[in-house]
């Protein structure tokens, strides 16, 4: 298995992670369970697809599946601000700002990898 550690989005991953666990504990008892959980898990799945993409030769797929979860995250926190299931509207910053740079960080390892892959391919084979 490939080291993934040192990776800047591991880390990124493991602090929004991190941020949403300690978060979400200071929502209300429904949407701890509703929203919160939601938000926790897919807050995982972002540090296991982020391992997967390390690990995998064809990372351009995992990276897309990245960034649908990442999407669905920002959508799910919108909404959590909306229906005030958040303790401030500084919580949503501070999860949504650490939400949009790991979304950076994705779009710009997916671009090099596309671009490797292109330039790959347009190298003249040996006959």
């Amino acid at each position: 298995m490939a080291k993934y550690e040192h990776l800047p989005i591991y880390k990124s991953a493991m602090d929004l992670a991190l941020v949403l666990e300690i978060r979400m504990r200071n929502m209300s008892r429904y949407n701890k369970y509703t929203m919160g959980h939601e938000l926790r898990s897919r807050g995982l799945k972002v540090i296991s697809l982020v391992v997967r993409a390390n690990s995998v030769k064809q990372k351009e797929q995992v990276l897309v599946e990245l960034r649908i979860i990442l999407e669905e995250l920002k959508q799910l926190l919108f909404l959590a601000k909306e229906v005030k299931a958040l303790p401030s509207f500084a919580v949503y910053s501070e999860i949504m700002e650490k939400l949009e740079g790991l979304a950076r960080q994705n779009e710009g390892w997916l671009k090099s990898q596309l671009n490797f892959h292109s330039t790959k391919n347009l190298q003249p084979k040996n006959s």
